[in-house]
């Protein structure tokens, strides 16, 4: 009997996942979830072609993390296959608790508990359904482990999930210029004191690497058009709580409208066992399938910003260096109260969105990466790159997107 499932993957080809627990996974509603939920959220609005789900991020991850494993074991290092299984069952979950359009229900519907959160809450019902196999994995996965290069692989500045998302999201927005070299960088991978560092040899792939994500954190992920985009949903769905609270009853799924309904937070997660329930409900058809009724509410409102979704008439948007001033932000409300016949309070929290945009991309707290010389020297990334520019890479950029409906 074959013992692995291989699954063509368009950016890495051919991924192999071995029977037994790693593909019970795999197969476990839970995970099939991760199918309906896309990966980018909404920067299809601006790259078509950014349609992948979180569900062939999770699989592209633990491919990666399987030829992470080999090549350190290749080089000595002593990994046992309990714990090679347990690290890549780790990276295959490491998402799992997503919602639809991946961060948006965070402090939307949900506030004060994270996605990272609801993964673990997850993991923990997996593990009980496969009869605790999974104990080690959740272990590594919260750095509870002794041999800590291991939850690295998963959470650090070169975890597998980044080389990962980074690869598939050039690949499927066409975003060419994001292709970083991730087999490159796994093969320098080594560990030294219990921490990954990286040959000398690979500088230039993580030189490539970290100029890489910059690039792409502004021309995709914070691409001021898909910014706009997710602020018309979010708006729309805190309309729809605000409506709740009014005693209107509002037409959703039993899980979406669980959330409306409820003021979910931590507490109330850990109090409520539904709540996870409901939640494992959720996924992107539900808000799209309630978005198609809400553009025929009463409520004006509502039906406004469902139709914009719908019909992509997104808000538009000014990217500024220096906040608007209040003045400005009133004439706005106003103007947009007066075209619609409601309050300005109202154009205000709803038709109008201020964000500030804040991307560190080289701090040297957190994105320290070490480099291992051939003489047994370590040195950080920012102090061993000629190519880097680590001050102009670190300074603090911050932008100002102002967001409004438009006419």
């Amino acid at each position: 009997m074959n013992d692995s499932k291989i699954i063509n993957d368009p950016v890495f080809g051919f991924i192999k996942i071995p029977r037994g627990l790693l593909y019970d996974i795999v197969k476990h509603p839970l995970f099939q979830r991760l199918n309906r939920i896309n990966q980018l959220g909404l920067a299809s609005v601006v790259y078509p072609g950014a349609r992948h789900t979180r569900f062939q991020h999770s699989l592209g991850a633990f491919h990666l993390m399987s030829e992470a494993i080999l090549s350190l074991q290749q080089k000595g290092q002593f990994i046992f296959d309990s714990e090679a299984e347990a690290v890549e069952a780790a990276i295959l979950m490491h998402d799992i608790g997503h919602g639809p359009f991946s961060h948006v229900l965070e402090n939307t519907l949900i506030h004060g508990i994270n996605h990272e959160d609801i993964s673990l809450l997850m993991m923990e019902q997996i593990n009980r359904d496969l009869g605790s196999q999974l104990n080690l994995a959740i272990s590594i996965f919260k750095n509870e482990y002794p041999k800590h290069f291991l939850h690295q692989l998963i959470s650090s500045q070169l975890d597998m999930d980044r080389l990962d998302y980074l690869r598939r999201d050039s690949f499927f927005t066409g975003v060419t210029e994001g292709n970083i070299g991730s087999a490159r960088i796994i093969k320098m991978l080594n560990v030294v004191d219990d921490s990954l560092v990286v040959e000398q040899k690979g500088i230039y792939s993580l030189e490539n690497y970290l100029t890489t994500r910059r690039l792409m954190y502004w021309q995709v992920y914070l691409h001021k058009t898909a910014v706009a985009y997710e602020k018309v949903l979010v708006n729309m769905l805190r309309r729809t709580k605000e409506l709740s609270r009014q005693g209107i009853d509002i037409f959703a799924s039993p899980a979406l409208k669980y959330f409306i309904t409820h003021d979910v937070d931590r507490q109330w997660f850990l109090a409520h066992p539904e709540a996870l329930s409901y939640y494992e409900e959720l996924d992107d058809a539900d808000i799209w399938s309630a978005m198609k009724v809400w553009r025929h509410a009463d409520d004006k409102i509502l039906s406004t910003l469902a139709t914009d979704m719908l019909d992509r008439r997104i808000f538009r948007v000014e990217v500024l260096e220096e906040p608007p001033t209040d003045e400005r932000l009133a004439e706005l409300a106003e103007q947009i109260a007066t075209r619609m016949d409601i309050g300005a309070d109202d154009a205000r929290h709803y038709l109008m969105s201020l964000n500030t945009i804040q991307k560190d991309m080289y701090s040297v707290d957190d994105d320290s990466i070490a480099i291992l010389y051939k003489d047994g020297t370590i040195k950080d990334i920012s102090e061993a790159s000629e190519l880097l520019n680590v001050q102009l890479l670190s300074k603090k950029i911050r932008k100002y997107y102002l967001c409004y409906q438009r006419f």
